[in-house]
């Protein structure tokens, strides 16, 4: 009896002792099982994390991966400077020489100086250490150099395709620092002026003339040049369709202007940014120009050089242009 006793004893403690090993492995198992789809899922959201910290941006020069709302911005393109402004992202470091009066915030002290438009200062950007740099035409060249920097991308407005660079710009802008609605709302707003000038030059068959003023220099513009806008945007016909393209216009004489005989004259002044010694009104106060349908009907249109010269491209200024324009035609 005492054997038997004894014999089912130790069946009963192995039996014990199994169960408990099977309940531990059960719960080790459990416990691997959901340590690996944590991990599985972290690792999901690590990789959408890591998706959504970075933008792809294709542009003119090149195509530069972008971090989502870098900290230290630098920012040569004064375009990209008031969409910026606009959507109230900080900015770290400009080239403030030749800032124009609407973005003369930028002068603070708080903002380093990077130099000039067309000589950037790569020490005082090294020194900065960017997250990212913004560029336009005038920069092109050095875009090696500045990439070399930080990743640099390059946002200047295509005047041959100006309404879709111009909008592509501001939603790029608005994705890469996730201000997206705020640049979508922001556009339809400038849009909407543009449609305003449309609807006022639709039935207009008076015909306009572009002209830069260089300190006694005339050059003209024509359609998809770089103020182009007004004839292939903002509907005002051209006086003369065969002006060749060029970003420093055309060379043109007295003589020129008389000989179109534009119904609009619009001249942008570049002594009014760069300094010079002759005005536009002193340059084209002579018998030739004074001869023209704009001059004899008042229509000798002096544009803001500020936005259609030295900035341009951006959320304000060409919201200012395009308010410039239907000012002249009504």
């Amino acid at each position: 009896m005492k054997k038997l006793l004894l014999l089912l004893s130790i069946i009963a403690m192995v039996l014990f002792v199994a169960a408990c090993g099977a309940s531990n492995e059960d719960e080790n198992t459990g416990s691997d099982n959901q340590s690996t789809e944590e991990s599985s899922d972290n690792g999901a959201a690590a990789d959408n994390s890591e998706a959504a910290s970075e933008v792809v941006v294709e542009h003119e020069l090149d195509t530069t991966t972008v971090p989502v709302n870098p900290e230290k911005v630098v920012v040569f393109d004064y375009g990209s400077l008031e969409t910026l402004d606009e959507l109230g992202v900080e900015i770290a470091g400009v080239p403030q020489g030749s800032l124009p009066p609407h973005l003369e915030k930028f002068e603070g002290e708080e903002y380093t100086n990077v130099g000039g438009l067309k000589e950037p200062d790569f020490e005082a950007i090294a020194m900065l250490a960017p997250d990212l740099i913004i560029i336009s035409g005038r920069q092109s060249e050095v875009y090696d150099d500045l990439k070399e920097l930080a990743p640099t991308i390059y946002m200047g407005v295509d005047s041959e395709d100006f309404v879709n660079s111009f909008e592509n710009n501001v939603i790029t802008l608005g994705e890469i620092f996730e201000k997206e609605q705020e640049a979508t709302d922001k556009l339809a707003e400038v849009m909407d002026v543009v449609d305003e000038v449309n609807a006022s030059t639709a039935d207009l068959d008076e015909k306009g003339l572009i002209i830069l003023t260089n300190d006694g220099n005339i050059s003209a513009y024509g359609p998809g040049s770089r103020f182009g806008i007004i004839h292939d945007v903002l509907g005002v016909k051209s006086a003369d369709e065969k002006i060749e393209v060029s970003t420093h216009g055309q060379n043109v004489s007295f003589e020129y202007i008389a000989d179109t005989n534009p119904d609009y004259l619009f001249v942008i002044d570049r002594n009014v940014t760069v300094g010079g010694e002759a005005s536009a009104q002193e340059t084209l106060n002579n018998d030739l120009v004074q001869g023209t349908n704009a001059a004899q009907n008042d229509k000798i249109v002096y544009l803001d050089a500020n936005y259609w010269y030295v900035s341009g491209g951006g959320l304000v200024s060409v919201a200012e242009m395009a308010n410039d324009i239907k000012e002249a035609v009504q």
